[in-house]
């Protein structure tokens, strides 16, 4: 499909369809309706930029496709850490060469990188922890280019995902197995279905299990080793607190340990603490971390190779890929009856 055609479709000049379709339309000042009009006239007329042939072009030497790896620049660097390893890892095992291009945002606002409408910059994109507006905005998007978001469902583009909801239902049984009649959560102050998930399956199943779990011993805090410290010393301002204590992120976890050292609570003897994600850091802790294993690097791979596919058009999108979490048991909280029943 050439920019003429999308040219006289869009009413514009060859010329303004080439600086829309290039990311430059607002550096030359063209009218937000005339570069919606020369999008549409490109979804319309299924438009595919050959960005290798532009940078074979422009640079003199054999490219490859170029696959972007969008990630929200907060503190969960660690997580991204081992998606990489999946991703070199996956990257490595494919029969031709591909380039990584990493696209840090800001949560909830991914409608603000205007790569994602040009085409211009990457042949596939993966999507990483998108808020629920970033979700809303994609859902309301016609993207031109493969789409594989992580950690989401979506009836348009194609996931690679867990079950959020059992993986929280997993920790209220263990509790409740334990014999526990109370516990706590922390909760990361984030917009994210994952963490909501999460939460509500844990609190559906204290519900049926008989653990309660009390209003003041439900926090939100930053999603940080402050924030898992601060939610603890905030909790026991209440007066009390509970004999167990579910964090809904390792490295608040970590916080939540340092807070209880300070305050003289022993864990496991006195409190029972279980995370989530199991970062190379939790069986460091002191104790070591019971936690969920969310299997990222396998996340990774397994995204690569679907959006890989969909590059390729072997795969038609929806794709949805679902993995099985692991309760990986340490020092913080046992796997049998303890001194609680």
């Amino acid at each position: 499909m050439s920019m003429k055609e999308i040219a006289r479709q869009a009413g514009v000049s060859q010329g303004t369809a080439s600086l829309v379709l290039n990311g430059k339309g607002n550096q030359y000042r063209i009218a937000a309706a005339t570069q919606e009009r020369v999008f549409e006239a490109a979804r319309q007329l299924n438009y595919q930029p050959n960005i290798s042939a532009k940078r074979l072009r422009s640079q003199g030497e054999s490219v490859a496709p170029i696959i972007a790896l969008f990630w929200t620049m907060d503190t969960r660097w660690e997580l991204m850490g081992r998606f990489l390893k999946g991703v070199q890892s996956a990257v490595s095992l494919l029969e031709t060469e591909h380039e990584i291009l990493i696209q840090p945002y800001v949560s909830s606002r991914l409608s603000e990188v205007k790569s994602l409408l040009t085409q211009t910059r990457f042949n596939g994109a993966i999507i990483a922890n998108p808020t629920e507006e970033d979700e809303a905005y994609l859902e309301a998007s016609d993207i031109p280019v493969p789409i594989v978001l992580i950690q989401r469902d979506s009836g348009k583009y194609s996931t690679v995902n867990v079950d959020n909801d059992e993986a929280g239902r997993t920790v209220a049984s263990l509790l409740a197995d334990r014999g526990h009649r109370e516990a706590g959560l922390l909760v990361p102050n984030v917009s994210s279905k994952a963490v909501l998930l999460r939460r509500y399956g844990f609190l559906e199943e204290c519900a049926a299990r008989g653990l309660q779990v009390a209003e003041d011993h439900t926090v939100l805090e930053d999603f940080s080793e402050e924030g898992g410290y601060r939610g603890v010393k905030r909790m026991a301002e209440g007066g009390s607190l509970p004999g167990a204590l579910f964090c809904l992120s390792d490295q608040m976890a970590v916080g939540a340990l340092s807070a209880l050292h300070e305050l003289g609570i022993a864990v496991p003897e006195e409190m029972e603490i279980v995370g989530h994600d199991d970062f190379e850091t939790a069986k460091y802790s002191i104790p070591p971390l019971t936690t969920i294993h969310l299997p990222v690097e396998q996340m990774a791979s397994s995204s690569v190779q679907l959006l890989v596919d969909l590059m390729s058009r072997k795969a038609s999108p929806p794709v949805s890929v679902q993995f099985q979490h692991r309760l990986v048991i340490r020092q913080s909280c046992g796997s049998a009856q303890g001194k609680w029943s």
